[in-house]
């Protein structure tokens, strides 16, 4: 059966290439393209932001509970039954240990405060691997049964000190008896995150030798890093971690806590929560131009086409009729629109994924360039949110052609 309404749209759609079709599809095009990068940019701000995070600081994090009240690392006893009781946590991916200490780097020229973390063999290298500028021959290793004199420095640091690869560093730690203790490390690897708290703060050395430096045996560790499979179900792995592992004893009766990656760094995701207040704000903005532009260049077609309504009036043709009409000439529009919007928005994307052209300042906001990621779900949500809201917002235009007279509109050639 013939839709007369859609047969009739269909070809004032491919007749008319008037500048308020124009106008009414470049109004889509801008506002989605926008609408779209905006969604992106702050998705690869958070994503890119968070695993940096994570690389770092891990997902979950036990540590003794002291430890929250004090600077002075105090150790907890990571024995083979704890480690299995966490990697049999459901989500969880892996369990890796850490101890830290505090200590001193110093050159002829300079020197600096600094703490060090020593990480094992099974310590997941995936995101320091990443962030590496520079690296001595052979790669840096790690180990918790012997001392491999290995250090990882951040790009500040290197540049402070004037360090590079392969140099000789000497570093000076006070234990709890007052006594000095010093260590000669070599520089494996140049390393830049981006982020002032770490790269400020952090160097990276193996677990057995942070270990000695606390004066702890083999099993004892500041802590163990818990990395998730699934970070969107990191709610539900936290709530099982505090069930069975926080507030418990290990085997030294020492008071374990937990504390998640948003807990331990609340500034810095408090900071991204407040970038999806401007995302809303933007897509707001954005579909109120998108709907404006289709309003004006409905009543502009309206106007046009006048007398095309008024004779098809006179020929019987009803009210409704002739909004569906109108209406499916804008979904066409709209349509159009929305296909040149997701081509932009994708394209800059992918440019700028490979190019990197537009660059940050990473003193600022933690990344040296725009991150851009593709959510394919949201881009449909975003495209059907857009199409529905500018449909809505063409209802009411659209019963203007009940008010046109067939005798009127017909005196007019």
């Amino acid at each position: 059966m013939l839709n007369l309404p859609l047969y009739i749209a269909k070809r004032l759609g491919s007749s008319a290439r008037r500048p308020a079709l124009r106008i009414a599809t470049a109004g889509v095009a801008v506002g989605l393209a926008v609408m779209l990068l905006t969604v992106s940019v702050v998705g690869g701000f958070k994503h890119t932001i968070r695993d940096k995070v994570a690389g770092f600081g891990s997902h979950i994090r036990v540590s003794n509970f002291l430890a929250l009240q004090s600077t002075d690392p105090i150790a907890i006893c990571l024995d083979d039954s704890l480690m299995g009781a966490m990697r049999e946590v459901e989500g969880v991916k892996s369990v890796q240990r850490y101890t830290l200490a505090q200590g001193l780097l110093k050159t002829e020229d300079d020197f600096m405060g600094i703490t060090f973390k020593g990480i094992g063999p099974e310590y997941d290298l995936s995101f320091l691997d990443g962030c590496i500028v520079e690296e001595a021959t052979p790669p840096t290793r790690w180990s918790d049964t012997t001392s491999t004199g290995n250090i990882m420095i951040s790009a500040h640091t290197a540049r402070k000190l004037h360090l590079e690869p392969q140099d000789a560093i000497y570093a000076y730690f006070i234990s709890k008896q007052g006594q000095v203790r010093a260590r000669k490390f070599k520089v494996a690897a140049i390393f830049e995150t981006n982020m002032s708290i770490f790269d400020e703060n952090l160097c990276i050395i193996d677990l057995y030798t942070a270990q000695r430096l606390n004066g702890w045996t083999v099993r004892e560790c500041s802590g163990a890093e818990v990395l998730v499979e699934d970070f969107s179900r990191l709610d539900n792995t936290a709530a099982e971690f505090y069930s069975t592992i926080n507030r418990t004893l290990d085997t030294d009766n020492n008071l374990l806590s937990t504390e998640t990656i948003y807990e331990a760094y609340p500034s810095v995701f408090g900071w991204l929560d407040l970038l999806d207040i401007n995302v809303w704000v933007i897509l707001a903005l954005m579909a109120c131009l998108a709907g404006v532009t289709m309003i004006s260049g409905l009543l502009i077609i309206i106007l046009e086409r006048t007398q095309m309504i008024g004779l098809l009036k006179a020929l019987g043709a009803p009210d409704g009729m002739l909004r569906r009409t109108f209406l499916w000439m804008a979904t066409f529009i709209i349509g159009r629109g929305l296909l040149i919007g997701d081509a932009v928005a994708l394209l800059i994307i992918i440019v700028q994924n490979l190019t990197g052209l537009l660059k940050l300042d990473a003193q600022t906001y933690y990344v040296s360039q725009v991150p851009m990621e593709v959510n394919i779900p949201i881009l449909l949500l975003i495209n059907a949110a857009t199409l529905l809201t500018c449909l809505l917002a063409l209802l009411a235009p659209s019963h203007i052609v009940a008010r046109i007279s067939p005798a009127k509109s017909m005196r007019y050639e």
